[in-house]
């Protein structure tokens, strides 16, 4: 079995299920004692959302550089970034190692287009969902993306920061969610990205009108796959 590195941190609540899914994952693939072999690096968010928010793309890129070149002198066989928005660094990150790099969007892309989905509606911080790193790598894939309107996505990334990265989870923040996938539906969404690695811990499949693209849940699946690849062991869904 291979050694998944993660970057965690970005909030810890969401690297928890990473964590956690992960190892469930694992444990489902090989019995019921087993679990993967893991290491994670976890930063400190609160200079990293400073730095977000200030625009200095620059200095949180540094932080992950440092957290995954920490991974790989540690044994990780690759570099898990937990986190879409932070996947605006990505290449930095990416040509920081020498081990594979595992991107949010190939995951979450390959799952929609097994699915049969074309059109997807994206929910995620202002910075995933206005800017272009997650959007054209999976238009790159073949998927159109839709998201939502300026109000909507002043809403959605609020919650996010101010709610969910501290844990907390709120029935009126979930019929806020739900509007939005509504909207999105209506403009022809096929699907709903959760494009945040928080949003999973509010809308589950239950609450949404529309099929759920959970990068987390789709993340942490392809962590595993290259942890077992060449064991013999399926690691389909």
């Amino acid at each position: 079995m291979r050694t998944i590195g993660l970057i965690g941190g970005m909030s810890w609540e969401s690297s928890a299920e990473y964590y956690r899914l992960i190892n469930q994952r694992v444990r489902d693939q090989l019995g019921p004692l087993r679990s993967a072999q893991v290491l994670m690096y976890s930063v400190d968010f609160g200079p990293v959302e400073q730095a977000q928010h200030a625009g200095r793309w620059d200095d949180a890129a540094l932080i992950l550089e440092d957290a995954a070149r920490r991974l790989q002198a540690g044994g990780a066989d690759c570099v898990v970034l937990c986190t879409n928005t932070m996947h605006l660094v990505a290449p930095r990150i990416e040509a920081a190692v020498s081990i594979p790099f595992l991107h949010i969007a190939d995951a979450t892309a390959a799952a929609a287009l097994e699915a049969g989905t074309l059109t997807v509606g994206l929910l995620g911080t202002a910075f995933t969902m206005e800017q272009d790193f997650l959007k054209s790598r999976l238009a790159a894939q073949g998927l159109t993306v839709l998201v939502p309107d300026a109000e909507e996505r002043k809403a959605v990334h609020r919650i996010i920061y101010e709610e969910l990265c501290a844990g907390a989870i709120s029935d009126a923040s979930r019929q806020v969610y739900q509007r939005v996938i509504q909207t999105l539906a209506a403009r022809g969404a096929q699907a709903i990205i959760l494009g945040c690695t928080e949003i999973c811990l509010l809308i589950q499949p239950e609450h949404s009108a529309l099929p759920l693209l959970d990068t987390t849940a789709l993340h942490a699946q392809a962590a595993v796959g290259f942890a077992l690849q060449g064991t013999g062991i399926a690691t389909t869904l």
